[in-house]
């Protein structure tokens, strides 16, 4: 589902309060409004998107399921988490009464062949060969790979190369190992996250290299079958893709940076992706491509 993993600055003791209907600034209650169970802040409407998908809505492209950042397995059952809220947020600050949610295979999403929705957040890494056929909002997330084995196995930045390795399909995690790893082993391409980790924890791969802020809620969902060993710098971040030639980009542009600025997406790292996690990102250790060091 994504492309290379980010790391994420947790604010501590940020607490976001839930809630089904949005408020204006004065604090009444707008009309006709769903953003799920997402607090929105600002100013309803300070923005105006010239030309959104859907009248009264913010469409959004994602690949679900994708637990911390959308918590639902469908569009339909989807009422928060990190980019969830990131978008309600938006959809309010534009001035939007409701987020329009669509899932598809992550290859789909970053392919830029579709124009169907005005921006698609799902963990994408800005690389510029996806630049090349969509474009992308400023950075909100800084990104690393994580390394993901069975508990007990000793995989190292020594030895990697030589073991069975998965991947997600379409991810820059699948460009770093066969371009940078090299292992000698084949890799093995999975279409979804939970397929993945469940041939890991039945042997038939050894180890998955993949989103770190993804793969960091396996190891408590997993019950520390499996655990994180490791992680590569990338010196990426995941960015909010939008379809070649939007019109949107520049006000979606602007309303990012102000999330970003008045700390609203680290609330949402705290909230939705502190909990997901179940550990510190900064206490795994930093695997170099090389080994050795």
């Amino acid at each position: 589902m994504r492309a290379a993993a980010a790391i994420v600055s947790l604010v501590v003791g940020a607490a976001l309060v839930a809630a089904s209907s949005a408020c204006d600034e004065g604090g009444a209650k707008s009309p006709n409004t769903e953003y799920g169970d997402c607090e929105v802040s600002g100013r309803r409407g300070e923005f105006r998107l010239p030309s959104p998908e859907t009248a009264g809505a913010l469409t959004v492209k994602t690949t679900l399921p994708a637990p911390g950042w959308w918590n639902g397995d469908t569009p339909g059952s989807v009422k928060s988490g990190y980019e969830y809220c990131m978008a309600a947020n938006i959809a309010y600050r534009s001035g939007l009464d409701r987020v329009d949610v669509k899932n598809a295979p992550f290859p789909e999403v970053v392919s830029g062949r579709t124009k169907d929705f005005d921006l698609a957040l799902a963990q994408i890494t800005i690389t510029p060969q996806r630049s090349k056929v969509a474009e992308f909002s400023p950075p909100y997330l800084d990104s690393t790979l994580g390394v993901l084995v069975r508990d007990g196995e000793r995989i190292n930045e020594d030895n990697i190369r030589d073991v069975r390795i998965g991947v997600a399909d379409g991810t820059t995690g699948e460009d770093f190992v066969k371009d940078r790893l090299r292992p000698t082993k084949p890799v093995t391409a999975f279409p979804n996250d939970p397929d993945m980790v469940t041939a890991l924890e039945k042997g038939s791969i050894d180890a998955i290299v993949h989103d770190t802020t993804i793969l960091l809620a396996y190891p408590q969902k997993r019950e520390g079958r499996v655990r994180l060993v490791g992680q590569y710098r990338t010196d990426q971040g995941y960015g909010a893709l939008y379809p070649k030639g939007s019109p949107n980009r520049g006000e979606l542009d602007r309303i990012i940076r102000q999330l970003i600025d008045d700390g609203t997406l680290a609330k949402l790292s705290a909230v939705y992706l502190g909990a997901a996690f179940g550990q510190d990102p900064d206490k795994i250790p930093y695997f170099t491509v090389g080994g050795g060091s």
